[in-house]
């Protein structure tokens, strides 16, 4: 794989600014490393440009610790450094807190308008959508592998074995619904089957 151009580069050092201090659920390593595992995901599968930037940046808006930012100045400034494409991308993929009358929507809706967003969105945005669920889904399947106590690795975030499943499982079934069927749905797919057989103990090979 050829380094990292200076756009993804870039793309690379905003994330980190605006991630900071923020780490991964359950972990103590930087949030950014997920942004930086979900850019190589997208190269290793050749995607173009843009859509590796906008991978890098998937989770800026919606997640993004520094003050003084909105999510509308947050996606002022990715159109504007980034470019529009890249933004529409990294739109698509944010989870929206409000409805479309301005509520605020509870959990289960925020998840519900994601999947049913995925409809209407771009091959591109599906791209940066599986590559970040097969990052988790990973993360998980490897931690379960390392690990004497997978409740612990479960409860990530406050969230159960079922409800984490059925999540990967739903973006799973909603990209075939949708007709995304790039290749890289065939590893999530994988990582999914996977994660549903692994019971309390060892989580079997990666198929």
């Amino acid at each position: 794989m050829r380094g990292y151009s200076d756009r993804i580069n870039h793309a690379l050092a905003f994330a980190a600014k605006h991630h900071d201090t923020q780490v991964r659920k359950g972990l103590r390593m930087p949030y950014v490393t997920h942004a930086a595992n979900v850019a190589v995901i997208l190269c290793c599968y050749q995607c173009d440009e843009a859509i590796v930037v906008a991978g890098v940046l998937h989770d800026v808006i919606e997640d993004s610790v520094r003050d003084g930012f909105t999510p509308e100045d947050l996606a002022d400034r990715i159109g504007a450094k980034f470019g529009s494409d890249v933004l529409e991308t990294v739109l698509a993929v944010t989870r929206r807190r409000l409805d479309d009358d301005g509520i605020e929507m509870s959990k289960d809706d925020v998840k519900g308008d994601y999947l049913a967003r995925l409809a209407t969105a771009s091959d591109s945005a599906r791209w940066v959508c599986t590559a970040h669920n097969l990052h988790d889904a990973g993360t998980i399947l490897a931690d379960l592998r390392r690990t004497i106590e997978p409740s612990t690795v479960w409860s990530r975030g406050g969230l159960s074995r079922d409800s984490t499943l059925h999540w990967y499982r739903a973006v799973y079934d909603r990209l075939v619904a949708v007709q995304f069927s790039a290749t890289i749905l065939d590893e999530l797919r994988g990582l999914v089957e996977a994660l549903e057989v692994a019971p309390a103990g060892d989580a079997p090979a990666i198929r």
